[in-house]
């Protein structure tokens, strides 16, 4: 079916007070990891209304909404979870009843990453209204615990509910741009032990926090050296937090541990990663003790499903079908090249594409800058844009495999 590109464009402009109001009505919704049910229930309800085929919500919470029944399985992802607030007082408006004028609305959730959700539920309805149901299913996802613990629900989604789509777009924030890969990311702890003393004399005890000290040097140092990738860029670390135990202020430290956010690039294992603190002379010096974290924070349902806090990178080859299928899109749309590039955060591609192999590509409205950030924002003309280039895409995707 041949593609009406202008008229699709004029028809999500046309939903522009809509997608406006269903934005705001998810960032006025407190949504934060393990406490998404209230937010879902509105997606569902606007789906519904919309006229999506089939909506489900699965055990673990995430939120399914289907559109055509053909063999190919296409799906589009938002996670609608959000972070906190932060310090209120640095909102110039209430974050979660928000703010907008003719060109931007601000809230919680706003670029990060609810209005990709807003975006995604609207190009359902042009693709009812132009009837471009084709041999294929979209999928659209509205997941949780993403900025938790990305990916784990995509290891549900595909491990027990074996849900596997051909390849996924997930509209994260890249200021429209098309994005196709992301290091990946490892949350490792170090930990040193001591003997706890009276402080009146250190010399009976061993201060586990004296041992950290020369480890923090030496991590400091390692991340200059990290590898580089002409992509994705170079492998990170930093000290992310740091914690003490102690029978009192009055006592030498017994216990030391710090977290590590570890940013992994191409060819940087998890093995690899966690070897080269092991590898330090301090850490051996000192003995410390170096692990990756676990997750098992229950989700809003009272499911509990336990992961390792490792996110691999992944990249998608520029040539890649699903990669050519989002830069034909938007060609034939906007009538100009995109700029096709990677992001600098991490997302449920960790799971989608770098655990299973499942090609992903991102193009979402909102700013990476926006994410987590104070008086965060997004912009109605990329929604607008957004929508249209979503419904689009399912019908370029079966025009070119």
């Amino acid at each position: 079916m041949s593609l009406a590109f202008k008229e699709i464009l004029e028809k999500a402009k046309s939903y522009e007070a809509d997608i406006t109001k269903f934005l705001r009505d998810m960032i006025a919704i407190s949504s934060e990891s393990c406490d998404e049910e209230k937010v879902i229930l509105r997606i569902k309800e606007e789906m519904e209304q919309v006229g999506f085929d089939k909506v489900e919500i699965d055990p673990m919470g995430n939120i399914l909404g289907y559109i055509g029944q053909g063999k190919h399985l296409i799906a589009m992802d938002a996670h609608i979870d959000t972070v906190g607030i932060g310090e209120k007082n640095l909102w110039e408006y209430d974050p979660y009843e928000g703010y907008e004028d003719d060109e931007i609305i601000i809230g919680r959730g706003a670029s990060d990453q609810e209005g990709g959700m807003a975006s995604m539920v609207y190009a359902g309805k042009i693709i009812k209204d132009f009837g471009l149901e084709d041999d294929y299913t979209l999928l659209i996802t509205g997941t949780v615990q993403e900025e938790d613990c990305d990916g784990l629900c995509w290891q549900y989604i595909i491990e027990e509910s074996k849900i596997r789509p051909e390849f996924v777009v997930i509209t994260e924030p890249t200021s429209l741009n098309i994005y196709r890969g992301q290091r990946g990311r490892m949350e490792i702890k170090v930990s040193t032990k001591g003997l706890s003393c009276h402080g009146s004399a250190p010399e009976r005890g061993d201060n586990a926090i004296y041992k950290m000290a020369p480890i923090l040097n030496e991590l400091k140092a390692l991340h200059e050296n990290l590898k580089d990738d002409a992509f994705l860029g170079k492998g990170s670390l930093t000290v992310s937090e740091i914690f003490f135990s102690s029978p009192s202020r009055c006592a030498v430290a017994d216990g030391c541990i710090i977290s590590i956010d570890r940013r992994l690039t191409t060819g940087e294992s998890w093995e690899y990663a966690l070897q080269q603190i092991k590898n330090l002379p301090s850490v051996k010096a000192s003995q410390a003790e170096v692990t990756m974290y676990d997750y098992s924070r229950p989700a809003y349902t009272g499911l509990v499903y336990p992961t390792q806090c490792y996110f691999p990178s992944w990249v998608v080859e520029e040539e890649h079908v699903a990669c050519q299928t989002l830069v034909e899109s938007y060609k034939g749309l906007f009538e100009k090249e995109p700029f096709v590039d990677k992001w600098t955060f991490s997302t449920n591609g960790v799971s989608i594409m770098g655990r299973y192999d499942i090609p992903c590509i991102g193009f979402g409205p909102g700013h990476e800058d926006q994410a987590h950030a104070p008086n965060e924002r997004t912009w109605k003309d990329e929604l607008i844009k957004a929508a249209a280039m979503y419904a689009v895409i399912p019908t370029m995707y079966i025009s070119k495999i």
